[in-house]
Parts: structure tokens; sequence; C-alpha cells
């Protein structure tokens, strides 16, 4: 929860992660859409919170943070973030970004923290060839502070500083041209995020399918934050807000026999379960919905803005 207790020096930590934003692209309420939650959460006639676009924070110690994804919300999520705020002068602890895709919605925040002395960024060769060839993100960022980038491969372990470490894997995707070569690995990726005693946290905030591989990459994790866009997979064409699928664009939806919640509702009892990166039509935002009772039944949660997990 927000404000909880720092460690003391020498204390055994395990991971703190927490959450800046759950909504997928767009926010909750969405600017330019009047779907039933948006609609709900607007005028208060539903029980409902709003919620910033979709990253993490993780730290082994509450002191030195790693930012996954960038959203166009940072500077808002890093303000209502106090062990994320600069402590003197212009010096804050965020020491790196780590990037899942090259979705707008994940990396739009890079421009934001430009005013730093310099960024280190992780992602895979897809995702920065997308980021820097295709939509030139990378080379307007480049032109405003120093960016160091570290390659990350899918299947290596990766320290990032004394007691933190990650391994991405792999997230097979139809996704469109925009994130890479349709060939090309990497062009989505979770991460799991291990500390010094071996507790770990998967970041899986995109997934078109949970195939052998990821669940793989998943299995004995202690938390896992997993895609929640929508509940249903034609939820956009039924609203009449779009023409494809949720799979369509990447995310495999939540309800239904072959949804993430049928595959996933049986965890090891030590393992705790969250969605984000949920979109604004997605009826789980409405607290007192039915879809929303269905997912607390199967011992899991819905995660909100300002979550602080001591994993």
């Amino acid at each position: 929860m927000p404000g909880a207790a720092r460690p003391v020096r020498g204390e055994v930590i395990e991971l703190w992660v927490r959450v800046l934003g759950s909504a997928a692209g767009g926010g909750f309420p969405q600017w330019n859409c009047a779907c039933p939650p948006c609609a709900a959460v607007r005028t208060g006639s539903r029980p409902a919170r709003p919620r910033t676009q979709s990253s993490i924070a993780v730290s082994p110690d509450h002191r030195r943070w790693f930012l996954l994804n960038a959203s166009p919300d940072v500077h808002a999520q890093i303000e209502r973030s106090p062990a994320l705020r600069p402590s003197a002068g212009r010096a804050v602890p965020l020491e790196a970004v780590l990037l899942t895709d090259a979705e707008l919605d994940h990396t739009l925040g890079l421009l934001l923290l430009r005013e730093g002395r310099g960024l280190r960024l992780h992602c895979t060769e897809a995702v920065y060839e997308a980021l820097h060839d295709v939509n030139s993100l990378l080379r307007t960022l480049e032109t405003y502070c120093p960016v160091t980038w570290h390659p990350v491969v899918p299947g290596d372990d990766v320290a990032l500083c004394d007691g933190l470490s990650y391994r991405a894997f792999d997230v097979p995707t139809t996704k469109r041209a925009r994130f890479g070569p349709d060939d090309a690995p990497g062009r989505v990726v979770g991460y799991r995020l291990s500390g010094e005693d071996g507790r770990s946290v998967v970041y899986l905030p995109g997934v078109q399918e949970l195939t052998p591989g990821v669940l793989e990459a998943v299995d004995g994790c202690d938390c896992l934050l997993v895609d929640g866009t929508c509940w249903s997979d034609d939820e956009l064409i039924r609203l009449g807000l779009a023409a494809r699928t949720s799979r369509d664009m990447g995310h495999m939806p939540i309800g239904g026999p072959d949804g993430s919640l049928a595959r996933l509702s049986s965890p090891p009892a030590a393992r705790r379960t969250l969605y984000l990166h949920i979109n604004n039509t997605n009826p789980i935002l409405i607290e007192d919905s039915p879809e929303r009772r269905a997912v607390e039944s199967h011992g899991m949660e819905v995660a909100v803005d300002g979550m602080e997990l001591r994993i």
C-alpha cells in the first residue's frame, strides 16, 4: 500500500513492486470514449476508479527503482510515488527502464524523461529497431539526452543491481509490422524479476495466448501481473468501437472457456495474481460487476494505481 514503511539498513528485503498505472492505452476513462465503464466513472453512477496507463516500478530495497514501460502518464505517476521523487537537486532513484514492446502507451513516457542526465534502456533488438527506425521515437529522444541501450536477449539472466536480476521471455504475437518484422523474436516480451532470495515477480502486460513457453516462464513465480485488456474477445466489436477482436490486437481475453481466468484460475497457493493493462471497456473496472466478482471468486485481483506490493 502507498506509504509502506521503508526498510532499515541491514534488513533482508525481497522485492518491492509499485503499480504506477493499471489501465491500457488511453487510460480510464479514455478521453474520446463514452462506453459504459467510462460513463460510470465520470458520473459516479457505479463504483469505479480512474486509472493511468500501465507501468510498474520494481526495487530490491525501496531505494533503487527500475521502471517497466514508460507510459505517457509517467510524470503524474512519479509525483504520486514519494519513493520515486528526487531527494536532492535533480537526482532521482530511477536507474533504468525496461520495455516489453514498442507500443506507444508503453514508450511515449521516454520522451518525458529527457530532462534526466541520461537514460539506460533495456529492450530487445526488435523493439529497439521499431522505436529507432520505424517511428523514430528514440532518434528524437537521443537529440535531447544520451541513451544507453542494453540489448535484451530472451532467456538470458541479467543483473540489474545487487539484489535484483531479470530474465526476459518471448511472448509470441501477430501484432502488426510497427513492432518489427513478423518473424523477429522479441517483438513482445515478459519479464521475470528475481530478488536475491529467489522470490520473483512476472510482468506480462501483453499476451495473445498462454503458450507452453509463456506458462513455463511464469511457473513458480510469487506474483504475476498479467494482461487484463478485455473481458471478452469481441468486446470492442459488440460496443461498436472497433472491428478487431482482443486477440487480433495481441491480447488474450479474461473471460470464456479459453480465457486467461480459466487458464490461470488454479495458481499455486503462494502466488498472487493481479490483472492490469485493463482497457476502458472492460467491465472488471466496475467494482460491483459480475465480471469483477468472477475474478475475485477465483482468488485473483484487479490491480489499481498506487498499489505497493512486497514480494
